[in-house]
C-alpha cells in the first residue's frame, strides 16, 4: 500500500508540474502560439499527411498531448549571465561572502557554468511555435504548388485566424481544387533519329499514360526513365538536359496535351555553338590500371597483359591475375556503351575489398574516324594487403563475477592473387567464478578461447562454369569459414568447431540469395557431470523428489559427518547421487512410494539432461533469400524480407543406410560414436518501417519458425533450436526465460522448435539526440512433433495460440551516431504461464520489470 501511494503522489506531482508550466511564457503580447492547423478540403476536414507536410509552421511538438521541449524552453532565461550578476549584487555583501567562501575566479566561473547550462537546455528545448503571417502566405503557396503538380491547376484558398484563450490559436486553410486535368494525348519531335528510334521501340514502358491524371512526378518519373535508356543505348554525350516538355491546356475541357522535345546534341567550338545528331557508341578498348596513384599518373607501366580485349597495366609487378581483375570489370570491349555497366562496376570493384573506390573515365577514340569508339580507362588504386585490428572488454554474469575478453582479428589481402580475402579472427576471455572470488580457489578460474578463419573468393567455385545462370554482375562470392572454440569451468565445458562452404550472389541492391553446401558443427561436452551444478532448476525439482520417496541415510544425499541429516535439509550428491536416483527410478526395481506423476516428471528431467549433456553433429545445407529495399543507413521507411530452409543429416542417413552401417540401442545411426541430428527447418523473418515525419518512426517485425526431427533424430540440438524473450524478442521476458508454451519457465534455459513472435514499436524523439520508445512483443516458443509430452510446453491444437505472451513497455536510446545505446523497461502484459484468471496485466508493475541494455535497435 506504501508504494501504491507513493507512486500516486510522484504521478501526482509530475502532472502537476507540468500542467502549471506556461506554455505561452514567451509569447508576445497580441501574438498568439499555435495550437494546431487544420485544413479543409471542399468544406471537408482533410487528414492526409501530405498536405500538413506542405505547412510551412507547425505547432510544437507534444509528447501525450504536452509540449515537453517547449517547456524545457521557458525554463531558461533570455539572459542567463546578466540574471546571475542580478541575483549576486541584490544583496549588498551577497557577492563579498561567496568570494570570501570561493575566490574571485571561482565565482565568475560559476557564472559562466549557468550561462553554458541555459544555452544547452535551450538548444535541447523548443522554442515556442508563435503565428506568422508570413509563413501562412508561403504554406499557401505551397499548398497551391501541391496541387498545381497533381493536376489541379485552378484553385483558390483561403485562410482564418481563430484565436483561442490563453493567447493560443489555430490556423484553418480552407481549399478548393476544382476539376483536374487528365493526360490527353503525348506529341514527340525528336531530332535524332537514333534517340527517336531507341524511343519508339521503348514507349511501352513510358510513366505517362493518356487518360491518367496529371502528375509532375510522372513527367519526372519520364525524364529520368528515357535518360537512364539513352545512355544505357549508346548515346553516351546524352544529359537530362536535352529532354523538355511542354503542355497545352488552352481550351481542351481540363485535358493536357503533351509535347516531348529532343534536340541534338550541342558542342560549342570557340565562339561558335552547333548541333550534331546523337551517336550510339561502342567500346573499342577497355584499359585497367591495377595499381594508379596520383604520384604515377604520368608514369609508364611496367608490366602488362591483355585478355579477351582488356588491357591490364601495372606500373609495378601486377599482382593479381587476370580473371580476377576481369571478372569484376562489367564494362565489355566490342559492346555499346551502357551506363548502369559503369555502375556495376563500380559496386563490384567495391564489393572486392582489395581496391579503393574506383575512378572509371571515357575517351574517344582518336583512331575512329567517325567518333563512335570509346576507350575505357579503370584506375585501381589497392588497399593496404595487411590491416588488423583488436578488441577488449570487461564483463559481469550469473557465472562469473569478474571477466576480461581480448580479441582481435587479421584480415589478408589477395591471398593468392585473385583477389581474395582471408580474415582470421582470435578471442579469449578469463574470469572469475564467484567461488574463486570467495577464495575458495584460483582467482582466473574460468577461460574460454576461439579461433575463426573465412576465406573468401570473388567468384562460384564449381566444376561447370555457371556465369549464365549467376552473371558477373551478381557479384557472386564463395567463402570457406572454419571455426573453433573451447570452454573451461563454464556450464558443461563445451568444444565446438563448425565448417560452412557457401554461395552468395545479389541479382539487384534488393535481393540476396545464400546457398550454404556444407553446413557442418561438431560440439562435444566434456563436463557433463557437472549439468545439475548448471540446471539448477531440474536439480531442485529431482531434489524435492527424492526427500520424499528417500530414506535420510541413502547414499545418495551427501553425508555431514556420520549424522543423520534432517530429511528436510537432504541434498543428492552432484553428480553421482543424482544419476543414480534417476537410474534407480526408472529401473526395473524404482521405489515403492514414488507415484506416477514423480515418474513421469523424473522421465521428463532425464531426457532434457540426456539431451543436453549429449554430444551433437549437424551435418547439413540450407538456403536463404533476403528482399531489402533500404537504400542506405538513414532510409527510415523500408521493409525486408527473408526466409531460410535448412536440411541436415539427409546425407549422412543415406550413406549410413548405403553402407549398411548397424544402428545402436537406441534404434540411430552413429558416425564417430555421435548420433548425428536429422530435420528439416524453416524460418520466415519480415520487417517494415514507416516514417511518419518529424523524426517518428513506427516500426513492426513478424518472425517465426519450425524445426521437425525426423529419421535419425527425435529432437532438435541445443544450439538450433528456438528461444524467447531478451532484450532483440519479447522483452517483457528474460533471454531463454519464456514459454515453452504456459508451462512457465521451469529451466534455467528453456527452448523449443516451433516460434512465433511479433513485435511494434512506435519511436520518436525526444531531445536532440535522445529518442524514446514505446513497444509491444508479442509471441512463444512451443514443442511440435518431437520427443517432449508435456500438455503445456507442446503446441497440439489451433486453441494453443491463445498462449501467446504479450509484453509491453518503453525504452530510451542515445544516438552516438556510430551507434545507439539502448535501454528498455518490459512488462508482463499477458503471462500465459498463470493461471487462467491472473494471465493479463498481474506483472504490470516495476518491481517485475524487465529491463533490458542493447546496441542498436532490436529490429
Amino acid at each position: 500500500m506504501k508504494y501504491f501511494l507513493t507512486k500516486i503522489l510522484f504521478i501526482t506531482l509530475i502532472t502537476t508540474f507540468l500542467v502549471s508550466c506556461n506554455a505561452v511564457k514567451r509569447v508576445p503580447e497580441n501574438d498568439y502560439l499555435l495550437e494546431k492547423n487544420q485544413i479543409f478540403v471542399d468544406s471537408t476536414k482533410s487528414k492526409d499527411p501530405k498536405l500538413y507536410n506542405q505547412l510551412y509552421q507547425k505547432p510544437n511538438t507534444k509528447l501525450l498531448g504536452i509540449p515537453f521541449r517547449l517547456h524545457l524552453f521557458n525554463l531558461t532565461t533570455v539572459n542567463k549571465d546578466s540574471t546571475y550578476q542580478a541575483w549576486l549584487k541584490r544583496k549588498p555583501n551577497r557577492e563579498k561572502r561567496m568570494i570570501n567562501l570561493f575566490s574571485k575566479k571561482q565565482v565568475d566561473r560559476l557564472g559562466v557554468g549557468l550561462s553554458g547550462i541555459n544555452e544547452w537546455i535551450k538548444k535541447a528545448g523548443e522554442p515556442p511555435s508563435i503565428v506568422d503571417e508570413s509563413k501562412i502566405k508561403r504554406s499557401i503557396k505551397r499548398l497551391q504548388a501541391y496541387y498545381w503538380h497533381n493536376g489541379w491547376f485552378n484553385i483558390d484558398i483561403d485562410y482564418k485566424l481563430r484565436p483561442e484563450d490563453g493567447k493560443r490559436a489555430t490556423v484553418d486553410y480552407y481549399v478548393s481544387p476544382f476539376k483536374p486535368y487528365f493526360i490527353d494525348s503525348i506529341i514527340t519531335k525528336i531530332d535524332s533519329r537514333v534517340a527517336d528510334s531507341i524511343y519508339q521501340k521503348n514507349t511501352q514502358n513510358s510513366t505517362i499514360i493518356s487518360g491518367k491524371q496529371y502528375k509532375t512526378l510522372d513527367i519526372d518519373a519520364e525524364r529520368e526513365r528515357l535518360t537512364s535508356l539513352f545512355r544505357n543505348s549508346g548515346l553516351y554525350h546524352f544529359e537530362k538536359e536535352y529532354i523538355k516538355f511542354n503542355a497545352d491546356t488552352v481550351n481542351t475541357d481540363h485535358k493536357v496535351n503533351l509535347n516531348l522535345l529532343i534536340k541534338d546534341r550541342q558542342i560549342t567550338n570557340g565562339d561558335s555553338t552547333a548541333r550534331i545528331p546523337f551517336k550510339v557508341h561502342s567500346i573499342s578498348k577497355v584499359n585497367i590500371f591495377t595499381d594508379y596513384s596520383f604520384l604515377n599518373r604520368n608514369k609508364k607501366p611496367a608490366d602488362s597483359i591483355f585478355y579477351k580485349g582488356y588491357n591490364i597495366y601495372s606500373y609495378d609487378r601486377l599482382k593479381y591475375t587476370r580473371k580476377a581483375i576481369t571478372n569484376s570489370i562489367l564494362i565489355t570491349p566490342g559492346e555499346i556503351f551502357r551506363d548502369r555497366d559503369r555502375t556495376l562496376t563500380y559496386n563490384q570493384i567495391n564489393n572486392l575489398k582489395v581496391f579503393k573506390y574506383p575512378n572509371i573515365r571515357y575517351d574517344v577514340d582518336p583512331n575512329d574516324p567517325t567518333g563512335k569508339d570509346l576507350i575505357a580507362n579503370v584506375l585501381l588504386t589497392p588497399r593496404k594487403k595487411y590491416s588488423a585490428n583488436v578488441q577488449f572488454d570487461v564483463s559481469t554474469s550469473n557465472i562469473q563475477a569478474f571477466g576480461v575478453g581480448f580479441g582481435g582479428s587479421l584480415l589478408i589481402r589477395n591471398v593468392f592473387r585473385g583477389a581474395e580475402l582471408l580474415e582470421i579472427s582470435a578471442r579469449g576471455s578469463i574470469g572469475s567464478s564467484k567461488d574463486a572470488v570467495d577464495g575458495s580457489g584460483e582467482f582466473f578460474d574460468i577461460s574460454e578461447v576461439g579461433v575463426d578463419f573465412k576465406l573468401s573468393f570473388p567468384k562460384i567455385i564449381f566444376p561447370i562454369n555457371t556465369n549464365k545462370i549467376i552473371p558477373k554482375y551478381m557479384s557472386p562470392t564463395s567463402n570457406i569459414i572454419f571455426g573453433i572454440n573451447a570452454q573451461q569451468n563454464i556450464g558443461l565445458d563445451k568444444q565446438n568447431a563448425s565448417g560452412i562452404f557457401n554461395y552468395q550472389w545479389k541479382p539487384s541492391n534488393t535481393f540476396t540469395h545464400q546457398i550454404d553446401i556444407i553446413n557442418a558443427q561438431y560440439v562435444r561436452n566434456l563436463n557433463t557431470g557437472n549439468y545439475f551444478n548448471v540446471y539448477q532448476n531440474s536439480f531442485a525439482q529431482l531434489n524435492d523428489i527424492a526427500r520424499e520417496v528417500l530414506d535420510p541415510q541413502s547414499p545418495f544425499f551427501v553425508q555431514p559427518g556420520g549424522s543423520v541429516p534432517n530429511i528436510g535439509e537432504a541434498t543428492l550428491i552432484i553428480p553421482g547421487g543424482a544419476n543414480g536416483f534417476i537410474q534407480q527410478s526408472l529401473g526395473t526395481q524404482p521405489d515403492p512410494d514414488l507415484t506416477t506423476a514423480q515418474t513421469q516428471e523424473i522421465q521428463t528431467i532425464n531426457e532434457r539432461r540426456v539431451r543436453l549433456t549429449e554430444d551433437n553433429l549437424i551435418f547439413g545445407s540450407n538456403y536463404t533469400f533476403t528482399k531489402n529495399n533500404k537504400e542506405s543507413l538513414y532510409d527510415e521507411e523500408y521493409s525486408r524480407f527473408s526466409v531460410k530452409l535448412e536440411l541436415t543429416g539427409n546425407i549422412l542417413n543415406a550413406i549410413s543406410n548405403l553402407t549398411g552401417l548397424n544402428k545402436n540401442s537406441n534404434d540411430r545411426f552413429e558416425v564417430f560414436g555421435v548420433e548425428f541430428s536429422q530435420y528439416v527447418k524453416t524460418e520466415l523473418n519480415y520487417v517494415k518501417h514507416w516514417d511518419l515525419g518529424r523524426k517518428n518512426v513506427l516500426a513492426f517485425r513478424a518472425t517465426g519458425g519450425i524445426a521437425i526431427p525426423y529419421g535419425n533424430a527425435n529432437n532438435i540440438p541445443f544450439a538450433r533450436s528456438f528461444f524467447g524473450g531478451g532484450p532483440n524478442d519479447n522483452r517483457a521476458w528474460s533471454a531463454y526465460d519464456l514459454g515453452p508454451g504456459s508451462s512457465g519457465s521451469k529451466d534455467e534455459f528453456n527452448e523449443a522448435n516451433m516460434k512465433i513472435a511479433f513485435n511494434m514499436e512506435y519511436r520518436y524523439n525526444i531531445l536532440g539526440s535522445l529518442n524514446g520508445a514505446f513497444f509491444i512483443d508479442a509471441g512463444n516458443i512451443w514443442n511440435v512433433l518431437d520427443n517432449v509430452e508435456d500438455e503445456a510446453a507442446v503446441f497440439s491444437r489451433i486453441d494453443d495460440i491463445q498462449e501467446i505472451a504479450v509484453g509491453s513497455g518503453l525504452g530510451l536510446r542515445y544516438d552516438f551516431d556510430f551507434f545507439i545505446l539502448r535501454l528498455d523497461v518490459g512488462f508482463k502484459t499477458f503471462n500465459p504461464a498463470n493461471n487462467k484468471d491472473q494471465r493479463w496485466f498481474k506483472g504490470y508493475n516495476f518491481s517485475e520489470a524487465v529491463y533490458n541494455v542493447g546496441i542498436n535497435y532490436p529490429f
